[in-house]
């Protein structure tokens, strides 16, 4: 029956594997996409909301940040959007009654799936100092609780107010500018655990931390390089955009440490081909490479480049680059026994690779978390740039940087001032507009907000949306030090992890989803979004909202704001909650590139923001110009009988959100607590297939981090590599072992070792985090 929620949570102790596959989509998405929607929405309601996805005058799929085509087809989303907007108009409630029959602690006993499956939140819940169980509150309580601790704080940078990227632009100006005029910039968000390294990298060498492409360079390039990612269960709609790319004579390697079915052959379940026949392969040369080596990889191959007589575009890096004579040294150094120890490689494949960059006029490098979650990733990403200027490849129709933010709206978060590091410009443009000198200390980031929490130095912990618990590494001490706070908030639309792992007290505040209409006083409002390619539109919920006790996430910061900073406040909050245009207007005077906000973003499809390098060629860098750089080469080493451990998603997965207990894709079914290992290398290490195991991780600080209970699948992964999903191996990621500069968890180079306790399977001590 539809929005009726599982009664019990199932057991995933012994996870059915069978051979992956090798091509994405097709009729087997279209109905597992159907069964999850009428699951939870029913037949009627899953027409309605599903058309007006990714619409113009619709509502941006709460899902990832891929870019929608100027023509749109009528389903203009994937099976994994798809799947978040079901979980969001779902008919399942969490209603009062669901808190008075489940203590915290039993909760807490829950796993993340199950919490999630119960549906949408209803009411404001509040978990009193020492209390078992939340309870109904109203709006004017809540926010007089979080005013309470926020007033009795010694200074303001013991409060840490956290972002997930699927808040809108409307939103998160609103937050950060709260939280400027209380009077901190601890303003951490998801892009400190993800995309951080790609900020860092880009901002020094092309001066502006976003991909230079948009989506129709794609459908223009000669050659596309996907590193470190998987489009088809993370960015499914991409798998479209590479399908007119080959249409059009584009070729696409692959660098990735697991072969990935999407990347191998698309179905695409918009067209015959992929319904009935099929579908298109992607990839033309795969490079399995051995993860944390695609540094070496690029450096290489900007070696070779150099080396050809006419392949480097000469005018284009005189006049637009600066730093060429080092980084050409540098790279000159590159050696081949060193690229291919550090990349797994065979020469012949890196040759193969070479003589397709040659061939190419126009290349796209696209990356995600593959990259920019190791220690040495802002370097990495620093290499793929230099890789890109040697060509003049920046800046060209057709070429350009390309990294694939997850999250739908992360990148707009950011451009609206979610950061804990502000420029300096931006804080003058708020003092001026709003009449009150903003905190110039830099804040805190994820990684270094834990340590506040953990060490006392924070107290307070709001949370704009996400699952802060489930999504951080080092488990363990994140709950622990969230455990420490004495107050934590959570801003969202479903239950989750983080909901029952909580401070002294805890509030739970619901608030509308994409998919909801929004009415404040001045009539039915809109909100904005920016993709992972700068273009910035409209998103317009239609459902009813889900209770009638629901705020908007704009409301809800007015109205903390006016609760907290009062009278004092010179900044229109009243007016701002009865119409979001008020908001606008004043990103428009703030932002550059949002003039004329409120005109130009009710055109269909909105608008282009500006980007210098891809526009004009104009590098706003140091110098004035493109920068290369020329940092030594890394990559992990792993001692003898260790592997080393990449964290990664389920086919049934988005972030922390789990949709089901199947990876379609990689052959798994019906659980999760799987680790992904080479034949060869389970052999020399005596793991049998169906073997369970203790994944340990080993880091400098001696410190024992256990999964326990994982079942052992032989897997086609790069030699001396192993893969296994989180949230659940988050605890093996210890806190400080982060990415150089950007201070990112290093999730995708984790050594660990496998250690058998016993022959049968177990069931997860810590149900928590399944």
């Amino acid at each position: 029956m539809a929005g009726k929620p599982p009664t019990g949570d199932p057991v995933q102790d012994a996870p059915d594997v069978t051979a992956p596959q090798h091509a994405a989509a097709g009729l087997p998405a279209i109905a597992h996409t159907l069964r999850i929607a009428q699951q939870q929405m029913g037949v009627r309601r899953t027409a309605l909301t599903l058309l007006k996805v990714n619409q113009k005058d619709g509502f941006d799929c709460p899902g990832c940040a891929w870019p929608e085509p100027d023509k749109r087809h009528a389903a203009e989303f994937c099976e994994n959007g798809a799947k978040a907007v079901a979980e969001e108009a779902t008919l399942r409630r969490v209603t009062p009654a669901f808190f008075a029959a489940h203590p915290v602690a039993q909760l807490a006993d829950r796993s993340g799936y199950w919490l999630g499956q119960q549906g949408r939140l209803t009411e404001p819940m509040y978990l009193a100092e020492g209390a078992e169980h939340y309870e109904p509150v109203s709006w004017e309580r809540a926010f007089d609780i979080v005013a309470e601790e926020l007033t009795a704080l010694t200074s303001p940078d013991e409060a840490v107010f956290y972002t997930s990227g699927r808040t809108s632009n409307e939103a998160a100006f609103l937050y950060q500018l709260f939280a400027r005029e209380y009077g901190t910039n601890n303003l951490p968000d998801c892009s400190n655990m993800c995309h951080e390294s790609s900020g860092s990298a880009l901002t020094e060498t092309i001066g502006i931390g976003k991909g230079s492409v948009l989506l129709e360079d794609l459908h223009k390039a000669d050659l596309i390089i996907v590193a470190g990612q998987n489009p088809g269960t993370n960015h499914p709609r991409m798998l479209s955009a590479l399908e007119k790319a080959k249409t059009g004579g584009a070729r696409i390697i692959t660098v990735n440490p697991l072969p990935e079915a999407g990347l191998e052959r698309f179905k695409n379940p918009q067209n015959a081909r992929g319904l009935a026949g099929g579908g298109t392969a992607l990839t033309d040369l795969f490079l399995q490479i051995r993860l944390g080596g695609d540094q070496a990889l690029f450096r290489l191959l900007n070696k070779l480049v150099l080396d050809t007589d006419g392949a480097v575009d000469t005018d284009f890096v005189r006049e637009h680059t600066h730093g060429f004579e080092e980084f050409a040294r540098a790279a000159r150094a590159a050696d081949w026994d060193e690229t291919l120890r550090a990349t797994g490689l065979p020469r012949e494949d890196i040759e193969a690779a070479l003589r397709m960059v040659l061939a190419s006029r126009r290349t796209v490098v696209c990356w995600a978390m593959g990259l920019t979650q190791h220690k040495h990733a802002v370097p990495t990403i620093k290499e793929v740039v230099n890789f890109l200027l040697l060509r003049g490849n920046i800046g060209r129709p057709g070429a350009g940087v390309c990294p694939v933010r997850g999250h739908s709206n992360v990148q707009g978060d950011r451009t609206m001032g979610i950061f804990e590091r502000p420029a300096p410009a931006f804080l003058d443009a708020l003092e001026k507009e709003f009449g009150f000198a903003p905190p110039r200390e830099h804040g805190l980031d994820v990684v270094r907000a834990i340590r506040a929490l953990r060490d006392g130095a924070a107290k307070v912990f709001f949370a704009m949306g996400g699952n802060f618990v489930a999504a951080t590494p080092d488990t363990d001490v994140t709950e622990a030090a969230v455990r420490r706070a004495r107050l934590t908030v959570h801003v969202s639309t479903k239950l989750n992890r983080s909901h029952v792992i909580t401070g002294a007290r805890a509030l739970i505040l619901p608030t509308l989803g994409r998919t909801e209409r929004d009415r404040q006083a001045s009539g039915d409002q809109f909100v904005t979004v920016e993709d992972s390619m700068g273009m910035v539109h409209a998103s317009r919920g239609r459902l009813e909202p889900a209770g009638p006790r629901l705020l908007s996430e704009p409301a809800i910061v007015c109205r903390l704001a006016r609760r907290v900073l009062g009278d004092g406040s010179k900044t229109p909050w009243e007016a701002f909650e009865r119409d979001y245009a008020a908001i606008r207007d004043r990103i428009a005077r703030v932002i550059p590139g949002f003039e004329d906000f409120n005109t130009r973003v009710a055109e269909p499809g909105g608008f282009t923001l500006p980007h210098a390098p891809r526009d004009s060629r104009r590098f706003p860098t140091t110098t004035g110009k493109a920068n290369f750089t020329a940092a030594a080469v890394e990559y992990p080493r792993v001692p003898e009988g260790r592997l080393l451990l990449q964290t990664l998603r389920s086919h049934d997965q988005y972030n922390t959100t789990i949709y089901g207990l199947d990876d379609r894709y990689r052959g798994i079914k019906n659980g999760r607590r799987v680790v992904l290992v080479h034949p060869d290398d389970a052999r020399d290490l005596d793991l049998a297939d169906g073997a369970y195991a203790d994944l340990v991780s080993e880091w400098t600080d001696g410190t024992e981090r256990r999964a326990p209970g994982f079942r052992v699948v032989h897997y086609p992964t790069a030699r001396g590599c192993a893969a296994a999903y989180y949230p659940e191996t988050n605890v093996l990621v210890p806190l400080d072992h982060t990415a150089d500069t950007s201070n990112t968890p290093a999730s995708k180079s984790v050594v660990i070792r496998i250690e058998r306790p016993h022959d049968a399977p177990a069931q997860d001590p810590s149900p928590g985090n399944r």
